[in-house]
């Protein structure tokens, strides 16, 4: 079959989209609200698996290894397709395994921690520098781990660095009193209705969340403003003109206000 032949006849069936992380996490909000949405476009179903593991790693790794005929990408992150390769020694090489298809999504890192702290962020950190490492900070991803190692630096403040499978486990701690902070994406807002936890600071450029929650930026703490970001990528050597297709059919997807929608109702900005 000819080059131009097999472009038009792809996707002939299903396509996997690997997310290396959980059900429930961000990156799994993202990739399903994506794949829903790229089904129409490509006329094909695309099923995520979840295969998370030592931050992402696992699941990368599985993409890595994957046939490259189109039908297996994986939605990749800042932390699974940067800090992990600085981190961590890897089974696949961030730069070289994987063909970009098109980037999606980005949003910042926010502090949770309990109200019964402080009021503010300057308060908090009043609070850590007169209790040194007596508070407990839970991340999931290597991202949220680079929030939190980073505030510690610039605040001078000491405290437990606690990594969990996931964000919604330290987030679930966090509501129970077992931590004191939580370093993580702004997809847990909701979670601060009840009261006993507050968003205190956000790392992105813009009070964009809420008025009410500063920037690290705006309170001197200026190596704290970076947001991550999510993409899709497939194995090397997949074919260009299968790349082609994948990459029309996010950009149609990330065009359709109502995925712009849903990604904005979940603290995700769209990427073009």
């Amino acid at each position: 079959m000819s080059r131009f032949a097999r472009a038009q006849a792809y996707p002939s069936r299903q396509i996997t989209m690997i997310v290396p992380y959980p059900p429930g996490g961000p990156a799994d909000v993202v990739g399903r609200i994506v794949a829903e949405r790229m089904r129409g476009a490509l006329g094909q179903p695309i099923i995520i698996e979840n295969i998370g593991g030592a931050d992402g790693s696992i699941g990368v790794g599985r993409a890595a290894r994957a046939k490259a005929d189109g039908y297996t990408i994986v939605l990749g992150t800042s932390s699974t397709q940067v800090l992990n390769g600085a981190l961590y020694t890897l089974s696949y090489d961030v730069l070289n395994d994987f063909a970009p298809v098109s980037p999606l999504a980005t949003n910042p890192e926010v502090i949770f921690a309990r109200t019964a702290l402080a009021n503010d962020l300057n308060e908090l950190i009043a609070w850590l520098k007169a209790n040194p490492n007596k508070a407990s900070a839970g991340f999931g991803a290597s991202g949220a781990h680079l929030a939190a190692a980073l505030f510690r630096k610039e605040t001078g403040t000491q405290f437990t660095l606690v990594p969990y499978r996931t964000s919604n486990t330290a987030m679930q701690d966090l509501l129970a009193g077992q931590i004191e902070l939580v370093f993580t994406t702004p997809d847990r807002l909701a979670l601060t209705q009840a009261g006993t936890i507050k968003a205190y600071a956000v790392s992105g450029d813009t009070r964009s969340l809420a008025a009410d929650i500063p920037t690290f930026r705006e309170l001197g703490l200026q190596t704290l403003s970076f947001t991550n970001w999510y993409g899709l990528f497939a194995p090397k050597g997949t074919p260009r003109e299968m790349i082609g297709r994948l990459y029309a059919a996010t950009v149609e997807t990330l065009l359709d206000p109502a995925v712009r929608s849903r990604l904005a109702h979940q603290s995700y900005w769209g990427h073009l």
